[in-house]
């Protein structure tokens, strides 16, 4: 598979880098940035943490605002940011920003137009990886954590998942969007109507159910606007104790849904996930 070096960046003794290539998964040209830390440098192979954004973001917002790099490269730990969604022209597309380009939710969908491009699921947990694998530095031993909407496809993923992912974590994930509006119109758009299809893809009905168990940590702000309409941790919270799972989840006092949260806290959420790829 050929990729294209868009740009470079040295960054805290290693390197960020944005690349270009044809996804056979989504049909169109895709975008995604990687941290390599120094220890590669030195012919280690390193662990991944894929790292999912939210709504209306690309590759770039984490990268450039949640301040991982310094973390990441003390830790050994390459990071891969995909972007949100297929993208270019022919993509179908919607006026709002929750849905269509920037907002693919990780899932497959099945429902015309969208189904022709949108396979987000299968290009997080198949294609981006062993393209990564092939082509740098880096280790089979896998992570996964995102933000909001990218919460939501962090925790759905490893939950489906959990030979492939060490652990998974999540700032403000759309915890159980079968019962949210952002996860009612998406989900009635790229699944269709029959409501029973949407709950493999909900992290509060997938924690209720599960049998295996990944480490799973879970920050949440208090002062977050969509925390009770959208965000609903509380539901998260409940399924937990329902199967036993062994979720970390934290309320954190005025904090907001913004990068200002995520740059508060994401060091913690770096050793969280070295403890497990390197244990």
């Amino acid at each position: 598979m050929t990729i294209e070096n868009i740009s470079i960046n040295k960054s805290f003794g290693g390197w960020h880098k944005q690349y270009s290539h044809h996804s056979e998964t989504l049909n169109c040209n895709m975008r995604f940035a990687i941290f390599l830390p120094p220890q590669v440098s030195n012919g280690e192979k390193v662990p991944v943490l894929y790292w999912l954004s939210g709504l209306t973001c690309t590759d770039e917002n984490f990268m450039q605002k949640a301040g991982a790099h310094r973390v990441a490269a003390e830790l050994g730990i390459a990071i891969v940011a995909p972007d949100t969604s297929p993208r270019g022209e022919g993509v179908a597309d919607d006026e709002g920003y929750d849905l269509g380009q920037g907002a693919g939710f990780y899932v497959n969908a099945t429902q015309a137009p969208w189904n022709r491009h949108y396979h987000m699921y299968d290009y997080v947990v198949h294609e981006l990886p062993k393209l990564i694998e092939s082509t740098f530095p880096v280790s089979d031993k896998r992570s996964i954590a995102g933000h909001s909407m990218g919460g939501h496809g962090a925790l759905t993923i490893g939950m489906l998942n959990p030979q492939r992912y060490r652990a998974m974590s999540a700032f403000s994930p759309i915890s159980n969007p079968v019962n949210c509006p952002w996860g009612q119109k998406a989900f009635t758009a790229y699944l269709g109507k029959d409501t029973d299809s949407w709950r493999s893809h909900d992290a509060s009905e997938l924690m209720r159910q599960a049998t295996q168990f990944i480490p799973v940590k879970v920050d949440q702000g208090e002062s977050d606007d969509f925390l009770a309409e959208q965000l609903k941790p509380e539901t998260l919270e409940a399924a937990a104790k329902a199967s036993g799972y062994p979720l970390e989840l934290t309320l954190h006092e005025g904090y907001d849904h913004s990068y200002y949260f995520i740059a508060g806290f994401i060091e913690d959420h770096l050793r969280f996930h070295a403890r497990h790829l390197n244990g």
